[in-house]
């Protein structure tokens, strides 16, 4: 799943974005408002977590912008205004959750993975292919009960085939969709990643989960 992070305080950005790759997340950030204009018309994400307090363009106008766009791009905002009227107007223009600041990190990553089952309308935190079922919640997929031991790549490039399930997607568009604007890692890395996971599952009695498509990609049928 792929997100951007509009935070001007580059302390805060730096621990959020670690954070945030450690579950497996591609995190992008824009420390001001035209950066993340910017990347929101070069990248398509799943989240953006938005501050309103921002140099140059604000964050509503980002958010005004992006609805403009009618971008399917969840919005949590992240803000230390806690006026109900700024409540209010991110949510009348499309933000879909508000938290203010001094915030958890768990509520965060929480509301963070609620937003992302909105996102793909799914009402459990749990997704399921036969005796397989990934945790969106631990991020944790398990066989039969028992845990498998993915890395956070593997474990992210299951979950958006499981997301997008019967649908082939190309090894740019996974490459996009599990690594930051700024990775100098090429998309070949993704069959590299393929391999390891199909030889994981193998491992724990799943074969031929993960289908090869000449000339379409990679899909979960």
């Amino acid at each position: 799943m792929k997100l951007l992070l509009v935070e001007d305080s580059s302390r805060l950005a730096v621990a959020l974005t670690s954070s945030l790759r450690d579950e497996g997340y591609a995190v992008d950030h824009a420390a001001d408002g035209r950066t993340a204009l910017r990347q929101i018309e070069i990248h398509e994400y799943d989240l953006m977590i938005l501050d309103l307090m921002l140099p140059g363009v604000p964050g509503l106008d980002v958010l005004r912008t992006l609805r403009d766009s009618a971008a399917a791009t969840r919005v949590l905002v992240l803000s230390a205004r806690d006026q109900t009227e700024d409540r209010v107007a991110a949510l009348n223009l499309g933000a879909d959750d508000y938290l203010t600041k001094p915030f958890d990190l768990a509520e965060l990553k929480a509301r963070v993975a609620a937003l992302l089952r909105r996102r793909y309308d799914e009402t459990s935190h749990l997704l399921s292919h036969g005796e397989l079922t990934l945790d969106t919640n631990s991020r944790i997929a398990t066989v039969h009960g028992a845990a498998l031991q993915l890395t956070p790549k593997e474990y992210a490039l299951l979950e958006t085939l499981l997301r997008h399930r019967g649908k082939s997607l190309t090894r740019p568009a996974l490459f996009e969709r599990l690594y930051d604007g700024l990775s100098e890692a090429s998309d070949r890395v993704i069959e590299v990643i393929v391999s390891t996971l199909r030889l994981k599952l193998a491992n724990a009695g799943i074969n031929g989960l993960i289908e090869t498509r000449r000339g379409f990609g990679y899909r979960v049928p």
